[in-house]
């Protein structure tokens, strides 16, 4: 990129009350030229901590999900003029010390998207991953870089950065509000060439932490199998989904 870009880093925040200012404390101190928060029409005083910490928020006044607080983050990121879109779980499960090496690579020039992956060198089960979410998401990843003829060791870390070259050329009006969100915007990434990198991360489960619990991950996982099958029946001109154009 040329001269320096801007950083926004967007909070996608359901009841982070409890989480929310050490999540903000640990984000290093001239990393990013905005922080903002969209609030999923929490049940919580997340607005009020947000306030209280001076950070520009919106709330929805209905739950759109994950995927529709996502849509809600990169748009009001990219009218403000971000060249990088940076996404941080507020729940402190993710690292904020880690979003200078999420930046990197973009700034290089090497990549359009990184993603910090839990599963290199450890960082799930260390973090406290159950073991039967930590085997599900290997098996899920293993699928989806047979389908996609991809490399990637974990498509579901929610630890991310975005140019806004890529946000802009992509439909995201189009992809579910759900978890699997992440998932979709993947498939449009790669269907549009761009380069996606990973770096190493860490997480915490604890009581705070925000997780999807056994039947919605198995929801989660059906949703990712209905996208591997649209993209198939895409790529092969059998169905066309403007999702992928």
């Amino acid at each position: 990129m040329v001269g320096k870009p801007k950083v926004i880093i967007v909070l996608p925040a359901y009841n982070a009350a409890r989480t929310l200012e050490r999540t903000v404390a640990d984000i290093p101190r001239g990393i990013a030229d905005e922080v903002i928060l969209v609030d999923d029409a929490s049940r919580d005083d997340t607005m009020e901590v947000a306030a209280r910490l001076g950070i520009p928020s919106i709330r929805h006044a209905k739950n759109r999900g994950y995927g529709g607080n996502q849509k809600t983050c990169y748009a009001e990121a990219l009218r403000r003029g971000a060249d990088i879109v940076v996404m941080l779980h507020p729940d402190y499960q993710y690292d904020p010390k880690l979003i200078p090496e999420l930046l990197e690579p973009i700034r290089q020039g090497r990549a359009d998207a990184v993603f910090g992956s839990r599963m290199m060198k450890g960082g799930a089960l260390e973090g406290g991953m159950p073991l039967w979410k930590h085997n599900a998401n290997i098996l899920l990843t293993a699928l989806e870089n047979v389908v996609l003829s991809t490399y990637l060791t974990e498509y579901h870390s929610g630890f991310r950065s975005y140019s806004a070259k890529l946000l802009r050329s992509i439909r995201l009006d189009r992809n579910s509000d759900g978890f699997y969100f992440d998932t979709e915007i993947i498939v449009q990434a790669l269907i549009k060439g761009f380069r996606i990198e990973e770096v190493p991360i860490q997480t915490r489960y604890f009581d705070q932490a925000s997780t999807i619990r056994f039947w919605p991950s198995v929801g989660y996982g059906l949703g990712i199998l209905k996208t591997l099958a649209k993209y198939l029946l895409h790529k092969n001109r059998l169905v066309r989904f403007a999702q992928f154009e």
